[in-house]
């Protein structure tokens, strides 16, 4: 065994060859060292080596084995042995762990430098700012300044929503409408565009006119409530007035107009022909009372541009006594001269009446009530009349003239009775002021 071995078995039974001689020695020589090459590589021969052990893995970190799970010692391999594995139980093969990309290429090619990676990183963060403070800027710069003016605009649109759409109309559904298309409006301009006084002023008159159907009164009239810089104001009307007044109108004015019945008085105040509208008024006219304040003691100033009470009637105009006195002489003469001969001719009309004892007589029954009212039929009308066409007249004369006002200016009208004046407006106006203004103006 120990030659097989060393080699010497193949010397035993192969004899050396005789018939070489030392000439051809330096020629084995180099085939032996030719065999032994392959030898190597084949593993046979007598200058064969052992078997480079292969490298063992790193061991893992385990808790020690146990004494019957040790191995055996590997026994030592022969002369011309490989080492047989196989026999073994095989080791578990330690891989490395993937390799983690190294890039956005998902780890294809090399690898990026880390300079280059804090560079990235650096654009990335800065980015990431600048996206931010943009994004900033626009919400506080355009975004919010914007949705707070659509606010504001909606705002407004609905405040004239609730303005106008109040009391009776307060569940109208053009209301609910209007709020929607209001709502939807996605820009300031569109929100402002919202049409609110046409629905709204269609919606009122509707209500207005069937309020003067059932407001007005056995003599046809209604009396129309509404606020004028702050004042209330109150005019009786005629059915058809009131309803062109309605129709005219838009919902700024219906809106915050009351239609109720007449709940009237009948006041009387004792005025000079001043006050009383130059004494040219008469029966059934609409006169409006203003309020004069007399700051001096000389001179008189309107306290308002509008006036206190609208749309009053007279019922009567009393004129004091002394224009009822009487006593006028109309004489004509004519005289001719001739040769110192004068012939001379009068005509001479007289009249000399006091108008308060003929009504007098004529309530007593003490003359004839026909002739009577035939002369004394508005007597201080057409005296007014006279006195205007001849622009003279008595200035000094005093007027009792009885105003039918709403009761809620009863109080006023007697307490400033020294301070008020009449007037009469052009659109009630009586008939000799529309002929006047005919004839004025064509």
């Amino acid at each position: 065994m120990l030659d097989k071995i060393k080699g010497n078995d193949r010397e035993k039974n192969n004899p050396p060859d005789l018939r070489k001689n030392d000439k051809g020695k330096g020629d084995s020589d180099i085939g032996g060292k030719l065999k032994g090459l392959v030898g190597k590589f084949s593993g046979g021969g007598s200058d064969k080596k052992k078997p480079r052990p292969m490298p063992k893995p790193r061991p893992r970190l385990k808790p020690p084995e146990k004494p019957e799970d040790q191995k055996a010692p590997r026994k030592p391999l022969k002369g011309g042995e490989k080492p047989r594995l196989g026999s073994e139980k095989p080791r578990p093969r330690l891989t490395p762990p993937p390799r983690k990309p190294d890039g956005p290429s998902g780890g294809i090619g090399r690898r990026i430098p880390e300079e280059d990676q804090r560079t990235i990183i650096g654009a990335l963060v800065f980015g990431l700012i600048i996206l931010v403070l943009a994004g900033a800027g626009y919400y506080f710069l355009v975004y919010q300044p914007y949705q707070e003016t659509l606010q504001n605009a909606k705002a407004t649109k609905i405040a004239e929503v609730d303005a106008l759409f109040k009391g009776p109309l307060a569940t109208d559904p053009q209301k609910q409408a209007i709020l929607a298309q209001i709502d939807a409006a996605v820009t300031p301009e569109e929100a402002l565009a919202v049409d609110v006084v046409g629905p709204a002023t269609q919606s009122w008159r509707t209500y207005q006119n069937q309020q003067i159907n059932i407001k007005k009164d056995r003599v046809g009239r209604v009396m129309v409530n509404y606020t004028d810089n702050d004042q209330e104001k109150h005019v009786i009307m005629k059915v058809d007035d009131a309803k062109k007044f309605v129709s005219q109108a838009d919902a700024t004015v219906l809106a915050n107009t009351q239609i109720q019945t007449p709940d009237t008085v009948a006041v009387p105040i004792m005025i000079t022909r001043l006050q009383a509208a130059g004494g040219l008024i008469s029966v059934g006219d609409m006169v409006d009372v203003y309020l004069n304040q007399n700051a001096s003691g000389n001179n008189s100033s309107p306290a308002a541009s509008t006036p206190s009470i609208s749309g009053a009637t007279v019922l009567a105009i009393l004129r004091s006594k002394d224009s009822g006195a009487v006593d006028a002489r109309i004489l004509n003469t004519q005289r001719l001269t001739l040769n110192s001969i004068t012939s001379q001719s009068e005509n001479e009309r007289a009249s000399s009446t006091d108008v308060e004892q003929l009504l007098r007589a004529a309530a007593s029954g003490g003359l004839n009530e026909a002739e009577i009212n035939a002369i004394l039929q508005n007597y201080g009308i057409r005296l007014s009349d006279y006195e205007r066409s001849s622009n003279l007249g008595e200035l000094d004369t005093n007027y009792l003239i009885i105003l039918e006002v709403p009761r809620e200016d009863v109080l006023f009208l007697i307490q400033n009775m020294n301070s008020i004046i009449l007037t009469v407006p052009t659109q009630n106006a009586p008939q000799w002021m529309i002929q006047e203004l005919q004839r004025i103006y064509g």
